[in-house]
């Protein structure tokens, strides 16, 4: 990943609505939330949240399919996968054990 996309993925999450819509997305995985069940599920309204769908998705954290008459919206893991990388790739000065155990994508909400 390129230090401008991860600005870019950093700027769109760094609003409280965004964030918060991207966490949703992520707890329910890849088969996507309709945008209206987003909406009611974080109390917004919808002309509102499909302006912070579309930072979320020109930023690549996102990805949305229609399904029939509406829009399902996704997390891309494959981007979340490298702005991980990209803010991990020098850790410790590439000294992989004095960087200790960091927590997997699939496993970082879970408790030792």
């Amino acid at each position: 990943m390129k230090q401008d996309d991860a600005i870019d993925a950093f700027s769109a999450l760094a609003h409280e609505t965004r964030l918060a819509v991207f966490r949703l997305l992520v707890r329910e995985g890849p088969g996507g939330v309709p945008a209206l069940e987003i909406a009611r599920r974080l109390d917004a309204k919808p002309s509102t949240l499909s302006g912070h769908l579309a930072v979320l998705k020109r930023a690549g954290l996102v990805s949305a399919t229609r399904r029939q008459k509406e829009i399902l919206y996704a997390p891309n893991f494959g981007s979340v996968d490298a702005l991980v990388r990209f803010l991990l790739e020098d850790c410790c000065g590439g000294d992989a054990a004095a960087c200790g155990s960091l927590p997997s994508i699939a496993g970082a909400g879970a408790e030792p």
